[in-house]
């Protein structure tokens, strides 16, 4: 472990001397690359130095205790060895965790985009039933969630949702919610009493940091038209909504939810930061080999990994054969006792990995 530490520290000094270089903000690509580098191991490096002088420390504490000092210097030493030693084991402990390649995301902000599926007007209503979930348990951690973009329907329910959320390792709790979400239920509009089936997909993208994904403005294609929000004294009377296209991807995002050009058009961009991100993600993680993937999941879009069945009070997520009893609350935010046992199977199955 700290031959390992000593090269990410040795590798650390290496690009603050290259960054520290004028010459390279000449090529800005070059920059931002070794700058996201620089960023991702400043944690590990960071605590590899207070390990060290924790060290150096107790070295010294235990020094004093074989050497003949005065005796109330060797009773000072003798009470402070065993606190700078758990510490010293924390620390080691912590070092080891980040060394475990945890994942580099863990702490990000988030993007997450709620769809409707299979299922009709109910899985409208299913879409907003998770958007309501989410947005609740952000609350109960204290994080900021806001509502980007909505597409709503009639019956109150969502098309498409796509919100924001950030805080503190907001990222590690909702990376594993991408995927198909089914719930089943007898809708209000049911007569007969039917039971239902409908899905709503979920995608979790990393919100990018500014050195970490640089977009060219010339790949933009930017428009401005007139929103279609409510009637009435608040009619949209201008081109306020804004739409984005990305040429080489041909990715679109599109936000007409605030009154302000400007403000709809920094939307669109932190949605189409994320996306672009996202795929490139998708992209490098086909690269890796089957055995090496997880088993709670590909993270794959097309993945069912959830049922909230509403009859048995259930809901049950597949990837982990997780079952709780607990519907109503969890519906109403309380996601810990299942996000927890995520984190866990994750943890367990990167062990096996190693």
């Amino acid at each position: 472990m700290i031959d390992k530490l000593q090269k990410l520290e040795q590798r650390y000094v290496e690009l603050e001397h290259m960054l520290a270089d004028h010459e390279l903000l000449a090529d800005q690509d070059r920059y931002n690359k070794l700058a996201k580098e620089l960023s991702d191991l400043r944690t590990p490096v960071s605590a590899f130095r207070d390990f060290q002088k924790l060290a150096r420390e107790i070295a010294d504490l235990e020094l004093i205790l074989k050497e003949k000092h005065d005796p109330e210097i060797v009773e000072m030493a003798r009470a402070e060895l065993p606190q700078l030693t758990t510490r010293k084991s924390a620390l080691e402990a912590r070092l080891k965790e980040l060394l475990k390649g945890e994942d580099k995301d863990a702490g990000k902000d988030v993007i997450m985009e709620i769809r409707q599926g299979t299922g009709g007007a109910e899985a409208t209503l299913f879409a907003a039933d998770l958007y309501r979930m989410y947005t609740r348990y952000a609350a109960q951690k204290g994080w900021n969630a806001e509502l980007m973009s909505a597409h709503e329907t009639d019956e109150g329910g969502f098309k498409e949702v796509v919100f924001s959320v950030r805080g503190r390792d907001a990222y590690r709790h909702f990376k594993f919610e991408s995927g198909v979400h089914r719930v089943q239920r007898v809708p209000e509009t049911e007569a007969q009493g039917r039971i239902h089936t409908s899905t709503a997909t979920v995608a979790v993208l990393v919100e990018p940091d500014d050195v970490e994904l640089v977009i060219n403005p010339a790949d933009l294609k930017i428009e401005t038209y007139r929103s279609s929000g409510p009637g009435g004294q608040h009619m949209q009377k201008t081109d306020s909504a804004v739409r984005i296209t990305h040429i080489p991807t041909g990715v679109v995002v599109a936000c007409q939810d605030e009154r302000s050009q400007i403000k709809n058009k920094t939307k669109a961009m932190r949605i189409l930061g994320a996306r672009l991100l996202d795929a490139k993600q998708q992209a490098e993680a086909k690269k890796i080999t089957e055995e090496r993937r997880s088993q709670i999941g590909t993270g794959d879009r097309s993945e069912k990994i959830r049922t909230y069945n509403y009859p048995d009070r259930r809901v049950t997520d597949h990837r982990v054969n997780l079952t709780l009893y607990r519907l109503e609350q969890i519906m109403e935010g309380d996601l810990d006792e299942l996000f927890d046992g995520l984190l866990k199977a994750a943890e367990e199955q990167a062990e096996k990995n190693e």
